[in-house]
């Protein structure tokens, strides 16, 4: 259903004040779909829909809001609805809106929020930015190894409700160790009177509390898990990430690759709320390197301005040089920038990477020379000068091939985001080879 026909539905609804019939509306649309819904009423029809919502459903709501949206709705909302928010809602997200919301409005939030449930998010709170355990959840079932199938059903009938996920259930020891993972579905088909441990699997893929939350969005990539669990230094269980919070993490990776790529230094927030102050500073720094790094390019053509007068023609060829070059090692570097993403490619493949990017410079080196050749001997009848063009133009192209391999590799080799060594750095750098390469090869042909 269109939004627009949501929100004329719920408009007519709050108009007739018929709210028996507005509620039962509302269980019925989706979570994720409220906020664009939001977006397009007063904040007088907002507070109203959210508080005839169910429980369950209003802390669904919640959390699916941006973080301005939400700091909003808290200062509607009275002590109690926080509270039943809090008490409704999942650790990891409790512990994303403390992170995110300003101080005044956490201590309002923690007021109303269980002591356990406090103790939880402070312990969220303490690791590293990006890591496992900021994305993580401490909600899930546990069984021990020696119960039966009909006991651990009991359990998760008992305790499942406020989990995050039942899918995956993970068997410990005592002291909470990770002995194995049991599948709903071994438990579904199994004999009643069977023990776990007898079904688990035990070859558990898992990750640390310290990994970095790329690596850990790459293990749902590659094993297509619904969920990993989380172990400590000791391999005991402290959390799970769930495959929803692995796909925000690819989405927030991705996002934050494509804007170094394009010369931005990354943000947080989205296009339309990040000030014109902060995208100013974000693309400045950069913008002026690489005009700075420009001004090596115009010192070049300067020292070669006896070859320019005595030939100004080959002035008209510069833009092409530059541009051909510039267009082949953003290609080289893309597909290699997404080769170190997928670990398809590693850093012991740097002479590997080259030597295929040397001869794919060769190959499209040649066919652009000679293509190249054709039109200025057609256009200007000087073979000498489709000499230079292409011979410059073979050199241009492999040469960005490999420097468009190398960059981002030796970036990852010195522990820096390859994403740095995209389009703009690339282009700037083969923008001042291409150059002299250029006007040496002139000077040696027409011999100024």
């Amino acid at each position: 259903m269109e939004n627009e026909e949501i929100i004329e539905e719920v408009t007519k609804l709050i108009e007739e004040k018929r709210i028996s019939d507005l509620r039962k509306y509302l269980e019925d649309i989706n979570s994720a779909d409220f906020p664009s819904i939001f977006e397009e009423i007063d904040d007088e029809k907002i507070i109203m829909i959210y508080r005839i919502l169910s429980k369950e459903k209003a802390a669904e709501v919640f959390v699916e809001l941006d973080s301005d949206d939400q700091e909003k709705l808290i200062g509607y909302l009275t002590d109690k609805e926080i509270k039943n928010v809090m008490n409704e809602i999942y650790m990891d997200d409790a512990a994303d809106l403390i992170e995110e919301m300003p101080s005044n409005v956490v201590k309002r939030i923690l007021a109303n929020t269980k002591q356990e449930n406090r103790k939880i998010i402070n312990e969220l709170l303490k690791y590293p930015e990006d890591t496992a355990g900021t994305i993580m959840t401490t909600e899930f079932v546990d069984l021990k190894e020696n119960i039966t199938v009909e006991k651990a059903f009991e359990n998760i009938k008992k305790r499942g409700l406020k989990k995050e996920t039942v899918y995956n259930c993970y068997v410990l020891s005592i002291d909470r160790k990770l002995l194995g993972i049991i599948d709903i579905k071994d438990l579904l088909v199994a004999d009643r009177d069977k023990l776990v441990k007898d079904i688990m699997e035990t070859n558990v893929i898992k990750v640390q509390t310290i990994e970095d939350q790329e690596e850990v969005a790459k293990v749902f990539e590659k094993y297509d898990c619904v969920a990993v669990p989380v172990v400590d230094k000791e391999d005991r269980l402290v959390g799970i990430i769930t495959i929803d919070d692995a796909i925000d993490v690819m989405q927030e990776e991705t996002m934050e690759d494509f804007e170094k790529m394009a010369a931005i230094t990354p943000t947080d927030n989205t296009y339309f709320k990040t000030s014109v102050l902060t995208h100013s500073k974000n693309r400045i720094v950069w913008l002026l390197i690489l005009m700075f790094t420009s001004i090596i390019t115009g010192t070049i053509i300067e020292n070669f301005q006896a070859t320019i007068s005595s030939l100004p023609l080959l002035v008209a060829f510069i833009p092409l040089l530059m541009g051909t070059g510039g267009n082949c090692g953003s290609q080289s570097s893309t597909l290699i920038i997404r080769g170190l993403a997928t670990d398809e490619i590693s850093t012991k493949d740097i002479l590997k990477a080259m030597w295929k990017e040397f001869r794919v410079g060769i190959l499209v080196g040649l066919v652009l020379a000679i293509a190249n050749a054709i039109r200025i001997i057609v256009q200007y009848n000087d073979v000498n000068i489709a000499i230079v063009v292409g011979a410059t133009l073979i050199c241009t192209v492999v040469i960005a091939k490999l420097l468009g391999c190398v960059l981002p590799i030796l970036a990852k080799k010195l522990k820096l985001d390859p994403a740095i060594m995209a389009s703009p750095l690339i282009t700037t750098i083969v923008d001042t080879i291409s150059v002299l390469v250029f006007f040496n090869i002139s000077t040696f042909i027409f011999h100024i």
